[in-house]
């Protein structure tokens, strides 16, 4: 006949053979989650080598192995292809890029009036995107449109709406936002300024011209 347990009372311990069981799994998942990250950090690593000392063209998955010594398997179990690659050696810069826009000093960050705000910001997307250009070039043409579906651009279009909202309320501020964006295109960027010899202080003052035309419609 089943005792029935009494309200409140405590299960004894796992003891015994599957305790020590449960317990040896457990230092080995955090074994394999370190070891997880470990061969993140330096196939990062690596790859930003790479793309420093040879530029972004001569970076493959063959090659980040022979870097770290790793099996090319373990390269792409990290990292799917390639792209993915570039996408997480541009969000390590696209994170300080959030913090200064977010949380750093005015202009650039919060407590100035929006459409210094936006200015700032946008200068500062033309030096991020002028100074990494080749490295975004090479991963918006391994996946043309992972661009947009990414959690960096979401991120920037949402701050830009919010900005442009405060700056001409009745405005259609999502899609000015993409329209304000539009030209830091790493593909449009690469011909004004490879191809077209336009200088980052030129697409700066362009842009002002854009803001001027927001803030004071006809």
């Amino acid at each position: 006949m089943d005792v029935p347990q009494p309200q409140g009372a405590h299960l004894p311990l796992a003891s015994g053979p599957d305790a020590e069981g449960s317990g040896r799994a457990g230092r080995t998942g955090r074994a394999e989650r370190a070891d997880a990250a470990d061969n993140r950090r330096r196939i990062m690593e690596a790859a930003a080598r790479i793309v420093a000392e040879k530029g972004p063209g001569a970076l493959t998955m063959n090659a980040v192995a022979h870097e770290t010594g790793m099996g090319v398997g373990t390269v792409y179990r990290r990292f799917g292809d390639v792209a993915q690659l570039l996408f997480a050696l541009l969000d390590e810069r696209e994170k300080r890029f959030q913090e200064a826009f977010m949380t750093g000093p005015p202009p650039l960050g919060p407590d100035a009036p929006p459409l210094e705000r936006l200015r700032a910001f946008l200068h500062a997307l033309a030096d991020r995107v002028t100074g990494q250009l080749d490295m975004m070039l090479a991963a918006e043409t391994a996946a043309p449109s992972a661009r947009y579906s990414s959690g960096a651009y979401a991120t920037m279009h949402t701050h830009v709406t919010v900005l442009v909202t405060r700056v001409r309320p009745e405005s259609d501020a999502a899609l000015l936002a993409h329209m304000l964006l539009a030209p830091f295109m790493p593909s449009l960027t690469h011909h004004l300024t490879r191809d077209g010899g336009r200088t980052v202080d030129e697409i700066k003052a362009a842009t002002d011209d854009l803001l001027l035309g927001i803030a004071h419609p006809r």
